[in-house]
């Protein structure tokens, strides 16, 4: 039996190194800000395993501390923490959330 997924998935890559983006913290919250998990990204970047099975439709955010993350590499960065907004329309549809970081920009979609 495969491992069961949460709704939300991330995954960060460190484009400026190209490498997956190790120990980056992440919260996801409802839109009234109350969170609804946390999680680090493991060795390969990846969170699978990030607040429950399904949520309610509504709009939720995804906080990434990418100063820290930065932080732990010595280097600079311009942006201290990432928040990727996204609303669940369908609650039977898996929302995968990837973030490509560099330094001093990020880029983020609506991943599979």
């Amino acid at each position: 039996m495969p491992d069961a997924k949460s709704h939300v998935t991330a995954h960060v890559l460190d484009a400026g190194r190209g490498v997956p983006a190790h120990g980056v913290s992440i919260v996801l919250a409802d839109h009234h800000g109350t969170p609804v998990a946390d999680a680090i990204t493991d060795e390969q970047g990846r969170v699978s395993s990030l607040g429950p099975a399904v949520l309610e439709p509504g709009i939720y955010r995804l906080t990434f501390a990418t100063g820290a993350y930065f932080a732990s590499q010595h280097t600079e960065c311009f942006h201290p923490e990432v928040v990727v907004t996204f609303e669940i329309t369908a609650p039977d549809e898996h929302y995968h959330i990837p973030l490509l970081l560099s330094p001093f920009a990020f880029t983020t979609y609506r991943g599979s």
